[in-house]
């Protein structure tokens, strides 16, 4: 079966945005979204097994995480709002029928959040309390690690089966009945399936660990200096220890399971540049942290803003990096950026303002947090 046919090609009208705003928003959006997704990704499990260690600066690492994580949590979810829109107005005729072929994991995504959602909350509020944590509490902080670690993998099955269009037949023929899918399947054959997840695991410890950085430095300011200096050197450490796992998996992923005609475009030419800026991106924070290191001193505000730029840098580019391949894999079954275009300027003016006016809103409360801790306790 050719995959052509399992694509409805028509379109009743065309694209309500150009081409390069669906990919530029889509790219920001995910970008956005990728940075609070990385801290519940890898955040929380990291939080919960520090709770399980003797170490004092673990466990108040732990809690300083699982207590801002009903935030970031709630950060990621609108966020990843954006660019879920946007691959859905500009990819439709690829994101419906992967997502149908998995359509009850896909719709499963919500069973799995609510949950986790209400875990972190309740492990948070028992924190709130100053008294001593209780087993169901704990338990509900285990549990929101693992849902929203399947979240992960599902999304991570969504995005690559998105780019398998040569998988979906053998799919929609092994899970359906008399033509009609089951919604059952997960791209799981597909060997781009598990470095991809894995890369992106490594790139969520690299956030974690710049996010420490960030933390000890604009949000500690109320923790001894010895929490605050510990930090600094554990947050070098993880991202040492992610940004090498970031590297074997992207390995992986992009010289074993990438097919040659993306190799061919990705290692050659122009696109050699970001192929090898998206593997060098964490060096950058990586740098600034190690400059850190000599100096017994916690980490300093300045510096602690450079790595946090250079980690949104390191997400982006890799972001822009994936973009592309997602495009090259696409198109031999279905070409994006050749599709009409019929521009709806009301709603496009709309969301823009309501994009500025959002960001603009998170951007004021996170400096109020950052203003309130760098006060002194009695203030």
């Amino acid at each position: 079966m050719d995959p052509k046919t399992l694509i409805d090609t028509s379109l009743a009208v065309g694209l309500p945005a150009p081409i390069w705003f669906i990919e530029l928003f889509k790219w920001l959006g995910f970008t956005l979204h990728t940075v609070p997704m990385n801290l519940w990704y890898a955040g929380l499990p990291l939080a919960m097994l520090l709770t399980l260690g003797r170490g004092e600066q673990g466990r108040r690492l732990a809690a300083r995480l699982m207590a801002q994580m009903p935030i970031l949590l709630a950060l990621g979810i609108n966020f990843g709002i954006v660019p879920l829109l946007f691959i859905q107005v500009g990819f439709a005729q690829v994101f419906y029928p992967a997502t149908i072929l998995m359509a009850w994991f896909w719709l499963g995504v919500i069973v799995l959040l609510v949950p986790a959602y209400y875990g972190v909350y309740v492990y948070a509020l028992g924190l709130a309390g100053g008294r001593a944590m209780s087993g169901w509490r704990r338990l509900s902080g285990w549990a929101s690690a693992a849902l929203l670690l399947a979240v992960g993998f599902i999304f991570a099955n969504a995005m690559s089966t998105i780019e398998n269009g040569k998988g979906w037949p053998a799919m929609w023929l092994e899970h359906s009945f008399h033509g009609a899918t089951y919604g059952t399947a997960l791209n799981v054959a597909d060997p781009r399936l598990w470095p991809r997840w894995l890369l992106m695991f490594g790139l969520a410890l690299t956030t974690t660990a710049a996010w420490m950085a960030i933390d000890s430095a604009w949000l500690a300011r109320r923790e001894p200096p010895e929490y605050r200096a510990w930090a600094k050197r554990f947050s070098w450490k993880l991202y040492t220890f992610g940004a090498a796992w970031f590297l074997a998996a992207g390995a992986w992923y992009s010289l074993v399971t990438w097919p040659p005609a993306t190799k061919e475009v990705m290692f050659h030419g122009p696109w050699l540049l970001l192929t090898v800026a998206a593997a060098a991106a964490p060096a950058a924070a990586w740098l600034l942290l190690t400059l850190a290191q000599p100096r017994k001193a916690p980490i300093g505000r300045s510096l602690a803003a450079l790595v946090g730029l250079a980690q949104f840098g390191a997400l982006g580019i890799n972001a822009a990096g994936r973009q592309w391949v997602q495009h090259l894999e696409i198109r031999p079954y279905f070409d994006i950026l050749s599709q009409p275009t019929e521009v709806q300027w009301s709603p496009l003016v709309v969301f823009l303002l309501a994009f500025v006016a959002g960001l603009g809103l998170v951007g004021w409360m996170l400096y109020q947090v950052a203003k309130v801790a760098g006060q002194p306790e009695a203030a």
